[in-house]
């Protein structure tokens, strides 16, 4: 089954697109201490590859998006910590996904080539961001943990992030099952071992 259907197209699109900067920000140095480079995908790939790197970008940018802001506004040191980890590891992968759609001459979202939604302000994106997307923040919500501080912050902040890393098992696990790109699977394993020791973390935080 392709997971493609599962999500609106205007607003993972546009998903990709507000949460962009702060990737390009997280990768801008490149090289740095603790990232580890990325396997280049060859031709040999399918629709489950591509499904794969196309519903990853979404969690993996809001991800990213979300856990540039606990720097200044996070409380608990371990929080901060967690949040720095998650950029460093995840700003490679997008790096990685988004070179190996356009290997594959695959848009960054399903059927949306050429579309440009750069321009727009994270206000008008937020509009039209669905409530039903699966797993992944609304606006609304990335808009209240832009204003929190402290340990309001920490709270939603987790909370949020649970939820991204449940959605992002889901697709790595039906990466690994019918993906035929060694480089996407063995990615696909990765995030699925790196997200489940971080879920473990984050609830961690959470009973505390």
């Amino acid at each position: 089954m392709s997971f493609t259907r599962r999500l609106p197209r205007t607003a993972a699109a546009a998903l990709v697109a507000f949460t962009a900067a702060a990737v390009l920000t997280a990768c801008g140095g490149g090289g740095g201490e603790g990232v580890t480079a990325q396997p280049v995908a060859d031709s040999n790939f399918n629709v489950a590859d591509v499904n794969f790197a196309q519903l990853m970008l979404p969690h993996h940018l809001q991800a990213v998006k979300i856990a540039s802001l606990a720097a200044t506004r996070a409380k608990d040191p371990k929080v901060k910590k967690l949040a720095a980890a998650i950029v460093a590891g995840k700003a490679p992968e997008v790096e990685a996904m988004q070179m190996w759609l356009a290997n594959w001459g695959a848009p960054l979202m399903a059927g949306m080539p050429g579309m440009d939604f750069t321009q727009m302000s994270p206000e008008q994106l937020a509009e039209i961001m669905p409530e039903a997307l699966p797993r992944l923040a609304s606006g609304g919500e990335i808009e209240r943990l832009t204003a929190a501080k402290g340990a309001r912050f920490d709270r939603l902040f987790l909370t949020l992030m649970l939820e991204l890393h449940r959605g992002a098992l889901a697709i790595a696990g039906s990466a690994q099952d019918a993906g035929s790109n060694p480089a996407a699977t063995a990615l696909a394993s990765d995030i699925e071992s790196a997200q489940k020791a971080e879920l473990a973390r984050i609830q961690k935080l959470l009973d505390a």
